[in-house]
């Protein structure tokens, strides 16, 4: 609704109309005519209602007839040729009808030409070579300005030269659609506009969807009178004329001139990718009349000057642009030598900071926030991050209002009024988010922007002309200075380079582990076959001595005995050792059997078994609660069991051993998985020194003399390991040294609990 209280009751002509007037308004301007031909027999499809003033026909008269009528053979012919070519190459076609001059401008749209004619009073005084001299010198002047401000001056200067209107202005348009004036030439009686900005509704959408569409646009006089131009006689349907030089202007803009005291316009549009970066504006406070070809040559310094305007703006800051792409280069170096990334980002925040211009930054990546510079709290970030989870759509996102969009950054936007985000990636939290402070800013207006100038009803938009151009200053706050493009820029390489980075490493990691694999498969296959060739002629050797012992020993000295005695024990040593040797090299070449597997089942079958080896010793087994089901190789699992009960056996010095077995809750352990289960077993035996934690596991280490705690060959715990490995598993040893040890696991679990909680209390004294 328009607000009302916002408007004075002077003037208050509100213009009702349909709002696809501005393409097919069905009305021309009075200073030239339309001719709409079919596209195929180029018969008079429709005319505007002046042909009578123009060419001395009634418009109904040449309604269906063939151009002929109006034309010589001569210009008919011109006419074709000009169908058959580029008409932006060919317009303007020189026309003549009787004694009148026309400057021709045809223009296809739909399955419709348009012939266009404005009258010329006399001829062109100035002539192709003319144009070609003032454009050539033009362009050598345009090409070596050497800033974006120098350009724009030479535009308007030229421009103004060229039609001799009382101002002419550069207005650029701001990512909000409003715009300002950024160049200005004019009469020196006029008031300056330049700096003045101009809200987005001065120019709403479908006014900016025509300028993108028709280039160029004269209005010779406000205050001509419309000429209609009647719908298709047979299909009764408007004419779209979205490309017509001639077209009607829609009455509020009319209106809105006449407000600034303007009478005659002229308008070129200023394109960047396909979008409209800006306008000449050329205003003449006498009707004014502008040729088409000088109209043209305008529009083609309008198009250099899109070209143009890139390249003086690449060149703006170029200094620190440099500077910038320095600290980039040192940054991506540092990263890429890094062996952590994300510690090498956390130790590179002001560097990351200052590759955009941010006062302050945050890294969100693993949980954890690094910070530097002026931010917000934590707290305030990381509800800062749960808002962009659920509002970024793309990788990269910026605001200079952030307090707009996200209502709770009020309470930090002298902190943080601008935001610009990295989302390296979305799934993990993973965020880079640069900060800008607040900039309270004075922008002086041409008229309260505020004020509402339009309402939809229906299909209907009511329109309000703005009554004031007096200047109106704002003071703007939760504002940051804006995030410039090529700081956006800085920004997107950045993550294009961790991106490479990442991938780099991860290809050199699939490398080194395809070899290490490779590696340890052969070795594996040389442990095997190494010690497999060893026990043949190991067993030799020892029963060799024995026949010795039997045959020879009645003969032999005792010295003789004792040497031979020594030998078979250590023949016997080695081939404990090779065969553990061979365990755990087939441990890395057998596939695993897997399936589920109820371990308070395994436990009980393990628990039989020892109370055959171990008769004459006492060993209490605990197991404080129900065991979980997991998915494994059953031998395997038993051996592991098997191993960890024995050595709790062996190494324990104490008269009433025992040996606890369980698995911790997943609330309880860090170390925990959502699928993996933590199985340890403890016992109250010697303990382990703390300096030896970290060697336990490898193959024959013992920590004791080969005769103390029963001897052994020192892998067991090594191939325990290794079956937790295989399973996808790890293992870690908590101890203290005289009170005992306890050995952690995981396992994968399928979460089943079979059974009741049962507490064992069991006894290998003596079988029971």
């Amino acid at each position: 609704m328009i607000n009302q209280e916002n408007l004075t009751t002077e003037n208050e002509n509100l213009i009702i109309i349909d709002e696809f007037f501005i393409e097919k308004p069905g009305l021309i301007q009075p200073h030239g005519i339309v001719i709409i031909l079919n596209e195929k027999e180029l018969t008079i499809c429709q005319v505007s209602q002046n042909t009578k003033q123009w060419l001395n026909y009634e418009p109904e008269a040449l309604i269906n007839q063939s151009l002929s009528v109006i034309f010589s053979e001569e210009q008919i012919q011109k006419i074709q040729d000009c169908l058959e070519g580029d008409f932006q190459q060919i317009n303007p076609l020189n026309l003549q009808i009787k004694e009148q001059l026309f400057q021709g401008i045809i223009h296809q749209n739909q399955e419709f030409i348009f012939l266009e004619l404005e009258p010329l009073n006399q001829p062109l005084e100035t002539n192709f070579f003319q144009f070609y001299q003032i454009t050539r010198e033009i362009v050598k002047q345009i090409q070596t300005a050497k800033t974006l401000s120098q350009l724009l001056t030479l535009i308007t200067q030229h421009i103004r030269k060229l039609t001799k209107f009382d101002r002419v202005m550069i207005y650029r348009f701001e990512e909000d659609h409003s715009g300002y004036v950024i160049a200005e030439e004019k009469r020196e009686d006029l008031n300056p506009f330049l700096g003045l900005h101009y809200p987005a509704s001065d120019i709403g959408d479908p006014a900016r969807s025509i300028y993108k569409k028709n280039l160029i646009r004269l209005i010779p006089d406000i205050n001509y009178t419309p000429i209609a131009l009647p719908n298709h006689p047979e299909t009764d349907q408007p004419f779209d004329l979205s490309l017509s030089v001639l077209r009607s202007v829609h009455p509020c803009h009319l209106e809105y001139l006449k407000n600034m005291g303007v009478t005659a316009t002229l308008t070129i549009s200023l394109m960047y990718n396909n979008e409209l970066w800006g306008m000449i504006a050329c205003h003449h406070y006498t009707p004014k009349y502008i040729p088409y070809d000088l109209r043209t040559l305008c529009e083609f310094l309008g198009q250099l000057m899109s070209i143009e305007v890139v390249n003086k703006e690449e060149n703006e800051n170029l200094f620190h642009k440099i500077e910038l792409k320095n600290i980039q280069t040192q940054l991506i170096q540092c990263l890429s030598e890094s062996t952590d990334l994300i510690n090498s980002l956390a130790e590179n925040t002001e560097n990351i900071r200052n590759l955009v211009n941010a006062q302050g930054i945050a890294i969100s990546a693993d949980n954890e926030l690094f910070i530097s510079g002026i931010t917000p709290s934590n707290q305030e970030i990381e509800e800062l991050i749960d808002w962009l989870d659920t509002t970024m759509k793309k990788d990269i996102f910026s605001t200079n209002k952030l307090p707009e969009i996200y209502p709770p950054a009020t309470k930090f936007k002298h902190l943080a009024s601008g935001i610009l985000v990295l989302a390296l990636t979305r799934v993990t939290r993973h965020y880079i988010i640069w900060f800008r402070p607040e900039v309270i800013q004075t922008v002086t207006w041409a008229g309260n922007p505020k004020i509402i100038l339009k309402k939809k009803e229906k299909d209907k938009i009511i329109y309000r002309p703005r009554q004031s151009f007096e200047q109106w200053k704002e003071t703007v706050k939760n504002t940051s200075l804006s995030w410039q493009k090529y700081e956006i820029q800085e920004a997107i390489e950045l993550k294009t380079a961790i991106v490479g980075i990442i991938l780099k490493k991860a290809d050199e990691l699939a490398t080194l582990n395809i070899e290490l694999q490779q590696s340890n498969s052969e070795l594996d296959a040389f442990t095997y076959i190494a010690s497999h060739d060893l026990k043949e002629p190991l067993r030799g050797i020892h029963n060799y001595s024995n026949f010795l012992l039997e045959d020879y020993g009645d003969i032999l000295n005792q010295d003789g005995q004792d040497k031979l005695n020594t030998l078979v024990r250590l023949t016997t040593r080695m081939e404990e050792l090779i065969e553990a040797l061979l365990r755990y090299s087939r441990l890395g070449r057998t596939a695993l059997e897997i399936q589920t597997i109820n371990m308070n089942e395994l436990l009980e079958n393990i628990i039989s078994m020892l109370k055959a080896s171990f008769q004459n010793q006492f060993l209490e087994i605990r197991i404080p609660k129900t065991l979980p089901t997991v998915e494994g190789d059953r031998i395997l699992l038993e051996e592991l069991f098997t191993n960890l009960i024995t050595n709790a056996l062996k190494y324990n010095n104490k008269e009433e051993k025992w040996v606890e077995i369980g698995y911790l809750d997943p609330l309880e352990n860090a170390e925990s998985d959502n699928n993996l289960s933590t199985f340890y077993v403890k016992d109250n035996g010697i303990g382990i020194r703390e300096k030896h934690l970290d060697t336990i596991f490898r193959i024959f280490k013992r920590l004791h003399g080969q005769n103390q705690y029963g001897g052994g060959t020192g892998a067991g715990l090594t191939i325990v390991k290794r079956i937790v490995e295989r399973h996808g598993g790890k293992m870690w040893v908590d101890s203290v040294y005289g009170e005992g040890t306890t050995f952690y696991f995981t396992l994968v679990s399928n979460d089943i609990i079979v059974g009741m909680v049962v507490t064992y209390q069991t006894s290998l004294q003596n079988g029971t």
